[in-house]
Order: C-alpha cells, then sequence, then structure tokens
C-alpha cells in the first residue's frame, strides 16, 4: 500500500516543500506541498524528480575502502578504523594543517552538513579549509562582512512588497535564486509586474528572467562594478541619495568614487551613458526598490567591489533595512539578539596559504589553490599531506581540474563523504555514503537566514533508515571521533558536548533567556529523538522566537514544530537595525579600508576594451551542480553541454548549428559543439558548468553516456578576486575555433572568458 510523507526539498536553495508518495521503501512520486507555509505548493522540475534521484542505483550503500590499490566494499567498522589509521598519524607527524578539508555546496542543503563540519574543523584545528564559497559567493560574504561586521549578515530583497528590483548576474527563473531563498521566484517575479512594478535585469545573455523583465541591459561581461559604480556617482551628484539611518561613511564614499561617471564607464560597460543614469534615475524615484546581485557578479575581478556596491546602492537609496528593499532575515535557529552596539568587526587575511599566500577570507582559502597545496613543497609548512572532503567534487567545480586530480592522486590519505563515486571521490582511500535524502531528517539552518520570509520548517525522515545505513549525521560524527583521536567513543557524545557547551556560554550571557540557570536542568529539558533533534530543540529554545525554557510559554521549542508538520509562519521580514551590525563602530561602515584600497584597481579598469569573444556560464533550471547529471529525468532537452554562439559570431568564424568547437584556455582545451544562438548577445559565448564526466574509475553510468566538458578546465587557477579569494571564472582569455580545422588555418579569436561553476 502507498502513504504520503513530507519532506522539504534539499535539490536547491529554494527549500520547497515536497508531498512524497511512498510505496514499502521507494519514494514513487512527488509534489507541492500545497500547505507548506513558504511554497504553498510550488515544485520544479528537480523536486519533482525527488524520487529518481533518491533511488539512483549509483548511489553508493556501503562504505568502500581502498585495499591493494581498489576500492572495496567494506563494513563500517572498517571503514572508521581506516579513516583513524590514515589521518591520526598525519596530524600527529606533521601537524594540524597537512590535513585539508574541501565542504562542497550540498553540505548546506542537509541537516548534518550544517550541524557538524564546524565540528570537524575545530576538532582537527586545521587552517587547510576550502568551501564551494571560494568559487560561488565569498565576495558577498566578505563585502558584507566589511558593511556590517558579520560576513553572515546578507540582506535579501523582499520580493513580496518591492515596487522596484534591478537583478544583475542572476537568472533565478533557471536558478531558483541564490543568497535569496524564494520558493516560486518566477511567480514572485510575476506579481511584482502583475502590481505595477518594474523587473531590471542586467546581463549579457537574454536569459529566461532577462526575457520576463521591463528593461534589459546587456552588459559586457566582469564590468558589473563599473556599471554599479557609476550608478552610485549618478546618485550622489544629483542629490538623489537619501542613506538608510545608522551609517557611516557617505562623505567619504563620495569622494571614493568621483572618477566613476556614467560617461567614464560607458565604454568599459558597452552600456550607454544616459542610459546608466536612467537606471540610477529610476531607483532611486521608486516608491521602494532593491538591487539584487548573484554569481554572474560575484565570479568576477572585481567581485567584491560588485558585491559592495548592489549593498551601496540599496543603502543610499534608503532601501536597505526597509520593507519592499533588502532586509535582513531572522531565522529561528538565530542566535540570541544580542543588544545593539559595537561589535569585534570583520577582519581578512588572518593566515595565508602556504604557496602563493592568499590571504584568508572567513576562515577559508581559496578552493583554486587546493592543487598547489597539496603538489608544492615550500619551506613555509608542510603541504596539504591528507583531505577530507565532504560533498565536494572540485575536480570538475573548481579551476584546472586536470592538476588538481593529479594532486589528489598524490595524497597519502583521503576520505570521501559521498553517495557517489565521482571525479574527485575515486582518489579517496575511504568513502562513507550518506543515505538517500528521504531516510534523512531535513531543517534549512543556512537558507532560513537567507529567506524572503520568516519561517520554521522541519521533517522528519519519510523512510526509515535501509538496514545497512548509517544516518548522515552519525557518519560525521564517527569521522569527527575518528580524525581528533577519539575513534571508537559513542557518536552521540558529540551532540552532547555541543549541548553541553552552547547552554554553559547561554547562562553566563546577560542577554540570554537562561542568564543565571542550571545547564543541567535546562539539558533535561530538551526533547527530540536523535542528537541532532535535540541540538534543533536547543537551538530554537534559545532563538529570537523560542521559549527561552519556559521564560516565552508561546515561544518555539521542537515540540511545538513537530506539531506544524507545513511550516510555522513568522511574518514578513522587518526592519533590524542596528541590532545585526558588529563593526567596531557599530555602524554600517560605506567605505571599508579593504574596499578603499581596492578601487584604484576598479578605477585601472575604465580603460580596458576587451576585444574579440568573451565566454560565460549559465545554469539550467534541471540541473544543480555536477551531481544530478547522473539523473535521466534532469538530462536531455535543453539540459545539454553546448557553447552557445550568437549568429554573426558564427558565421564570422565559420561555425555551424552542431558544428564541434575547440576553445582553448590558460588551464586547458575542451571541444563542445557549437548551439547558433541569439540568446547571447554579439562578442559573447557560453558554456554550461558541472559537465565532464568521462574520467575512468567513476560509477556515474548515465552521466558517463553524455558527459560533457568541463568549462573550468579553461581556467588558471591563479586568477582571484584578491580580496575574497574567488575564482575569477571571469576575464580569462582563450582561443576559440572550429575543431575540424587544421590548428595552422584555423581562425581563432582571443577572448575572455567568463565562466561559472554555479549559475
Amino acid at each position: 500500500m502507498s502513504r504520503t510523507a513530507l519532506r522539504i526539498c534539499p535539490l536547491c536553495e529554494a527549500t520547497c516543500g515536497l508531498t512524497l508518495t511512498v510505496e514499502g521503501s521507494r519514494v514513487t512520486h512527488a509534489r507541492g506541498d500545497r500547505d507548506d507555509v513558504f511554497s504553498q505548493g510550488f515544485i520544479c522540475p528537480k523536486g519533482a524528480s525527488f524520487g529518481a534521484v533518491d533511488s539512483d542505483p549509483d548511489r553508493l550503500r556501503t562504505p568502500l575502502v581502498r585495499r591493494d590499490g581498489e576500492l572495496r566494499e567494506a563494513t563500517w567498522q572498517e571503514a572508521f578504523d581506516a579513516v583513524a589509521a590514515g589521518i591520526r598519524p598525519i596530524v600527529e607527524r606533521h601537524g594540524p594543517h597537512a590535513v585539508g578539508v574541501v565542504l562542497g555546496n550540498p553540505n548546506v542543503h542537509t541537516m548534518a552538513g550544517a550541524l557538524y563540519p564546524p565540528l570537524l574543523l575545530a576538532g582537527l584545528g586545521t587552517r587547510s579549509v576550502f568551501t564551494a564559497s571560494t568559487v560561488d559567493q565569498m565576495p558577498k560574504h566578505v563585502s558584507s562582512g566589511l558593511l556590517f561586521g558579520d560576513a553572515n549578515a546578507i540582506p535579501v530583497p523582499d520580493l513580496d512588497r518591492t515596487d522596484h528590483l534591478l537583478l544583475i548576474g542572476a537568472n533565478p527563473l533557471e536558478s531558483n535564486g541564490s543568497l535569496c531563498t524564494a520558493p516560486d521566484f518566477p511567480g514572485r517575479l510575476k506579481a511584482l509586474k502583475a502590481r505595477g512594478g518594474t523587473l531590471v535585469v542586467i546581463d549579457p545573455r537574454r536569459t529566461r528572467t532577462a526575457k520576463l523583465a521591463d528593461r534589459h541591459i546587456a552588459v559586457r561581461p566582469g564590468t558589473d562594478a563599473l556599471l554599479l559604480a557609476a550608478m552610485a556617482r549618478v546618485l550622489l551628484d544629483e542629490d538623489l541619495a537619501d542613506p538608510t539611518p545608522h551609517v557611516q561613511g557617505v562623505d567619504e564614499l563620495s569622494e571614493a568614487l568621483r572618477e566613476f561617471t556614467p560617461e567614464a564607464v560607458a565604454g568599459a560597460c558597452d552600456v550607454d551613458a544616459g542610459l546608466i543614469r536612467t537606471l540610477a534615475r529610476d531607483l532611486a524615484a521608486a516608491p521602494t526598490a532593491a538591487v539584487y546581485g548573484r554569481i554572474g557578479s560575484c565570479t568576477v575581478p572585481h567581485g567584491t567591489l560588485a558585491s559592495w556596491l548592489v549593498d551601496v546602492l540599496n543603502i543610499l537609496t534608503g532601501n536597505l533595512d526597509r520593507p519592499g528593499g533588502a532586509l535582513f532575515p531572522q531565522a529561528a535557529t538565530d542566535k540570541t539578539p544580542r543588544p545593539a552596539g559595537p561589535g569585534r568587526g570583520f577582519a581578512l587575511g588572518r593566515w595565508h596559504s602556504r604557496v602563493s599566500r592568499h590571504p584568508e577570507a572567513k576562515g577559508e582559502l581559496p578552493l583554486s589553490a587546493l592543487a598547489e597545496e597539496i603538489d608544492t613543497a615550500t619551506e613555509d609548512g608542510e603541504p596539504v599531506r591528507a583531505l577530507i572532503a565532504v560533498a565536494a567534487n572540485p575536480v570538475l567545480s573548481a579551476p584546472d581540474g586536470d592538476r588538481l586530480d593529479a594532486a589528489l592522486a598524490s595524497l597519502d590519505f583521503m576520505v570521501s563523504v559521498d553517495p557517489y563515486l565521482n571525479e574527485t571521490s575515486r582518489h579517496a582511500h575511504v568513502v562513507l555514503p550518506p543515505p538517500p535524502p528521504s531516510q534523512s531528517p531535513h531543517h534549512d539552518f543556512a537558507f532560513n537566514t537567507l529567506a524572503v520570509r520568516n519561517q520554521v520548517r522541519y521533517t522528519r525522515p519519510a523512510i526509515p533508515l535501509e538496514p545497512g545505513r548509517m544516518a548522515e549525521t552519525e557518519i560525521l560524527a564517527r569521522l569527527i571521533l575518528a580524525v581528533t583521536g577519539m575513534h571508537g567513543a559513542d557518536p552521540d557524545t558529540v551532540d552532547r558536548m555541543v549541548v553541553d557547551q552552547t547552554l554553559g556560554k547561554a547562562v553566563a550571557e546577560p542577554h540570554s533567556p537562561v542568564h543565571g540557570r542550571d545547564p543541567r536542568e535546562l539539558a533535561a529539558r530538551l526533547t527530540g529523538d536523535t542528537g541532532p533533534e535535540r541540538r534543533l530543540d536547543l537551538m530554537l529554545r534559545l532563538g529570537p522566537y523560542g521559549d527561552g525554557f519556559g521564560v516565552r510559554p508561546d515561544g518555539l521549542t521542537l515540540e511545538k514544530l513537530l506539531a506544524h508538520p507545513h511550516g510555522i509562519d513568522l511574518g514578513p521580514l522587518r526592519p533590524r537595525l542596528p541590532q545585526p551590525l558588529k563593526t567596531a563602530s557599530g555602524l554600517v561602515e560605506l567605505l571599508p579600508g579593504p574596499i578603499a584600497s581596492d578601487l584604484p584597481r576598479l578605477r585601472a579598469a575604465l580603460a580596458e576594451r576587451p576585444e574579440g569573444l568573451v565566454l560565460v556560464g549559465r545554469r539550467h533550471l534541471r540541473s544543480n551542480n555536477s551531481w544530478m547529471h547522473n539523473v535521466p529525468a534532469l538530462t536531455g532537452g535543453s539540459n545539454r553541454c553546448t557553447l552557445h554562439i550568437h549568429p554573426e559570431d558564427a558565421e564570422r568564424l565559420g561555425v555551424g548549428d552542431g558544428t564541434p568547437v575547440r576553445v582553448k584556455g590558460a588551464g586547458g582545451e575542451v571541444t563542445a559543439p557549437a548551439e547558433v544562438t541569439d540568446a547571447v548577445r554579439r562578442g559573447v559565448v557560453s558554456l554550461p558548468h558541472g559537465w565532464g564526466h568521462d574520467r575512468p574509475g567513476t560509477r556515474l553510468g548515465h552521466a558517463a553516456k553524455d558527459p560533457g566538458v568541463n568549462v573550468n578546465q579553461l581556467l588558471d587557477g591563479r586568477l582571484l578576486d584578491p580580496l575574497s579569494g574567488n575564482a575569477v571564472l571571469n576575464a580569462v582569455p582563450v582561443e576559440v575555433a572550429p575543431a575540424a580545422a587544421p590548428e595552422s588555418a584555423a581562425v581563432t579569436e582571443k577572448l575572455t572568458a567568463v565562466t561559472s561553476a554555479k549559475l
């Protein structure tokens, strides 16, 4: 007999509620949960394919341990014994920094990925930390840290109430949104237009989002910061600025942006100066407005400056922290709000990478530097000799995967927590496979801090854990114990330790609702069937809507949340300044020192006029990074690895529709079929990310049938945004030619490449 179960979708940042049909131990159908307080029944092709993702036959079901050079099935005990024997001697002999940790994008889509990696890093004490953020979003974290004192204080557009929305480098009709959690983003944009609002899209491609816009500006790729700086200059010059309260540095900002007039940037941006002035004036004149920038404006040479200028425009127009503008969400599991006042601020470069001396940002080193940290010897410290990869496939997601592929093969030891044997995990000495999502609980710790409406939802596993499986939370808890010298201890020890430490701090904080109380008595009141549920209950009770362990009887607890299976609506976003600010001044610091120091580099870009073509990435609605290409229902159709090229450029190069095209960059060369289309502007070509499933030793049967090419192989991993360490996936010179032509006679074009790891 079939039954239904609720599940929050973990396949993208929209976090839609699903109603699953379950037959036995298998999900046979998924539809949108009409009663979900946030998504209200919306579902995209990825969510509709939940069952196919969940039951992918290539998912690993037992651990793998390398023996005699081959990965073979093993017991969980054998696997963790091997992890402890492989990692601990390296830590003891070479120090903690000789163990690298790579955290991939899927970590933020699971409860385990949110709760345990911070403990893993703290327990190891390593500074060799690399995550997907530095090929995606680190510029936004850095700019937020510098502006607001907190790298995770990211304001999001108030989509449901704004009158004017300007999107730059974002295509939410394909991505479903990013750093802006919004189920049915397309419907929200259509509702904006239906109520008389205005949608402006700045993008070199005529994306599905651009087609919906009232105005589409096909900017030259990589010039986002120049365009935004000129808009800010107009607001300041024409007395259109009405800055948000709690801000310092407006006069200093005006002087710093003095040279970025519309006339000065027009040539570099390939946007008419008069149009730039119109964009700024319309933004200022709107009753409410919000500017939202995403990966296209992050993965550029001036990614941090572009991310900063997005918020500068929101601040200058008075739309930061205002309904209908850009506001700071408040998640139910946020820490107890502290009183407003000065904080410790945000620092960059507290340590540096060993080889190229890249500064850390938010405790991370650039993922692009991982290969050299493994394969390059220096006198300054030990190379990375062991690696722990959790839900990460950097061979495909980071620049120059060929070099990283070779570097991983040279490691003394590697452990991978991954459901697949993919291009990265194939190098591991131990592979620890988590269960499919239907067998895991779900709460969105990270994405609720970015949601366009405050709400809270939790779903328990839809299907009991299969015999022989281990919960992802237990896998990571045992991993922590194995690599920190506590192998064999009860995995519940990890959760008990966190509860004790959290309550110990909470009772000592004067602003805490449990100040002065007995932490043991509080711990005894926690509910939940598992350690992770008890930790969730703890965070809810201490959070901004919590019951404070009885202080607020109507407040949130896990029991109350379980009684509302479709979630609890906590209301629209509301103004919160100055409370979220943690800067040393207690104010929004409009022109932080590192930003001011980087502006001369942007001024130099005023004179740049790149010739030839430029390459941009693109995102597919039915795909989310490399691992979803193994699901038949999510491939085919428009989800293909082709090079988009404008008809005029194709004719000039002698390229026809379907013609194999050779693209060569500093990191390597790929060949892909051309797709002639006017969806890209003249002078721009486009390749999607996440492809290249042609390496031996993987178990991705469907993906290997149509492997595509790895666009990141074109990139030089040394090219980074200096403030954030984010990979520059733009402005990389390459050559392009019909692949069939002899190289000596090929028509080549030097071009600036703009690629994306996730667009």
